[in-house]
């Protein structure tokens, strides 16, 4: 409806005259408001108001600011929430450009290489399939059909690779109808991206060019090849390894650390994936159109008791040799370590090995002598927060069949004290201990080799979102950290997201480095688990107003989880690792 009367105010009163009159009146002082004001975007990097004139590119804006900001950005965050340089800004916003030694950053210049290589596999290897499959060894694993995982193809596809990236060619943000991207994808083959396109029942669909070849990719892209400079490709198991750039200087290729243990386990899902016929999220949509959800969440719950059953077995089988007196199951932040001893307490019960389990936390040494972190606070992550002394005599001791009274940590005290709780051992009882420090040699270093076994437990994502797009093993753990903190804890989703750098850098420097030493690996991902927790986490996830910079986060994994069908919790056993996160387990925590 088209205004036709406009109210102004004389004095006391309002009089109404006709729109075209009002507007008339005031056209000088309006012309005047438009000609002085200037758009302008509010820098975080710098702290002050950019002037611009209106539709510059991020890029643009960048040079502009030339050397003042420090780095060459990758990508930035406009009003918190994470853009490609090739956004153009039309109105005021707030802006922080990301350089590569941030997350963000990081994943950005990674989904760009994995862009380019596709593009170098199209150039040696013409229809040839490219799948990345996970991230593992400090980059990610990655398959080309028909190409011999020797060192001759690595040195073709590096070659070609530093021909993009010498030629700074422009990748390109495009967006189409989902029906016509879906009938490119089909063009060249790419059935995988076609069935999630066609189970995600979205109108418009966003994807990039980069030299013609298209991709789906699950966040922004570097604008430009040239930015691109370190990367290797180097032969790894089956396929390949693409390193990325060292975050801490982009100079420089980052370090290949090979993980033998891991890579097996992320095998072993793999074949059974394939047997399965799920192994990305397209299949997992499918299987929920379908109604076959349920087949789905038996077949995996049968798997994990399967590889449970057989750490049981094989933690028995040492024990009537003489030795794994002693349990250790370490693994980062929400893996199900709880769960998964829990369950495997009552394998070993089955097996008539009786697991007694105590706690690594009851170990803390007083709080005025725990150790501190970079920023001065009180860091209980350390492994100098424990009383390794006590905690090595205590073990000695019950190995050796005498009764040792356990401590008692007091957290509002601060102290440790005599629980007045005594335990021993007798020839048919293992200890089961849970604790990020599990794999760490230093924390038990007093007992005898023989008498340890370890486990390594973490949620190690083995279906991937298509053929080019893996999921995050740590996207994944933050997701159940988040929901089980919030409906458990009384956590909110804001301080579960500021804290998970923390948590990360503690994983980083006292449980990854470890993971090698763990005697059993278990994968405690579930192929469904994405679905079953999308609309769990998008209602905890929308709890996170825009004005906040963990909204940025929270919009990531709002995107994310949208490439996933929902799956009822109604049909998870009690019983199930995912309990542990989502309620309504049969165990008590």
């Amino acid at each position: 409806m088209i205004l036709n009367t406009l109210y102004e105010r004389k004095g006391n009163d309002s009089v109404s005259i006709p729109a075209p009159v009002f507007l008339y009146n005031r056209l000088p002082a309006l012309t005047s408001y438009l000609m002085s004001s200037q758009l302008k975007i509010y820098c975080k990097n710098l702290d002050e108001y950019i002037a611009l004139e209106g539709g510059e590119s991020l890029v643009e804006i960048s040079e502009k600011l030339g050397p003042r900001l420090g780095f060459e950005p990758v990508c930035a965050m406009v009003n918190n929430k994470q853009e490609d340089l090739v956004y153009r800004v039309f109105t005021p916003k707030q802006v922080e450009f990301l350089p590569l030694g941030s997350p963000e950053g990081k994943r950005c210049y990674t989904h760009s290489l994995c862009m380019v290589l596709y593009r170098a596999v199209e150039s040696v290897a013409p229809g040839s399939r490219l799948k990345i499959s996970h991230s593992v060894s400090g980059g990610l694993y990655v398959k080309v059909a028909g190409l011999a995982p020797d060192s001759g193809n690595a040195s073709l596809l590096r070659a070609e690779m530093e021909r993009i990236v010498a030629a700074d060619l422009p990748i390109e943000r495009k967006e189409r109808p989902t029906g016509d991207v879906m009938e490119m994808f089909a063009e060249r083959g790419l059935d995988e991206k076609v069935k999630l396109l066609r189970t995600l029942h979205t109108l418009y669909t966003i994807y990039y060019r980069l030299d013609g070849v298209c991709d789906l990719c699950l966040g922004p892209l570097v604008h430009r090849t040239g930015l691109l400079r370190a990367f290797d490709l180097v032969p790894y198991e089956e396929g390949f390894l693409l390193l990325g750039a060292d975050p801490s200087d982009g100079r420089q290729v980052a370090r290949m650390m090979p993980q033998p243990k891991v890579f097996n386990a992320f095998r072993e899902y793999r074949r059974f994936n394939h047997i399965v016929g799920i192994s990305n999220a397209g299949d997992v949509n499918e299987m929920v159109e379908t109604g076959c959800e349920g087949k789905m969440v038996n077949v995996a719950e049968a798997l994990h008791s399967k590889y449970i059953r057989e750490i049981a077995d094989r933690i028995t089988a040492r024990h009537r040799e003489g030795g794994a007196r002693v349990v250790l199951i370490a693994g980062p932040s929400s893996s199900g370590k709880t769960t998964f001893t829990k369950r495997l307490a009552v394998e070993l019960l089955t097996n008539l090995i009786r697991p007694v389990m105590i706690s690594l936390d009851d170990y803390f040494v007083d709080r005025h002598h725990t150790p501190l972190d970079e920023n001065g606070e009180l860091d209980y992550e350390s492994l100098y927060s424990l009383d390794l002394e006590m905690f090595n005599s205590h073990l000695n001791a019950l190995i050796r069949g005498e009764e040792v009274e356990l401590p008692r940590y007091d957290f509002e005290r601060g102290v440790g004290e005599p629980s007045g709780r005594t335990i021993s051992l007798d020839p048919d009882t293992v200890l089961l201990i849970e604790g990020i420090h599990g794999l760490n040699p230093r924390l038990t270093s007093e007992v005898e080799e023989r008498m340890k076994y370890r486990v390594y437990v973490s949620a190690l994502s083995s279906i991937t979102i298509d053929d080019h797009n893996w999921v995050s093993t740590t996207d994944n753990r933050l997701l159940r950290r988040m929901i089980r903190d919030y409906k458990y804890r009384g956590t909110s989703p804001i301080d579960t997201i500021a804290r998970w750098p923390s948590v990360r850098r503690g994983e980083e420097k006292w449980i990854f480095p470890y993971q090698e030493n763990a005697d059993s690996i278990f994968n405690s991902s579930l192929l469904f688990e994405l679905g079953v927790m999308r609309d769990e986490a998008e209602r905890v996830l929308r709890s996170v107003p825009r004005d906040r910079v963990e909204y940025a986060t929270a919009s990531r994994l709002r995107k994310f989880l949208n490439y996933f069908a929902p799956v009822s919790s109604r049909l998870i056993p009690p019983t199930s690792l995912l309990r542990e996160f989502l309620g309504g387990s049969s165990f008590h925590y």
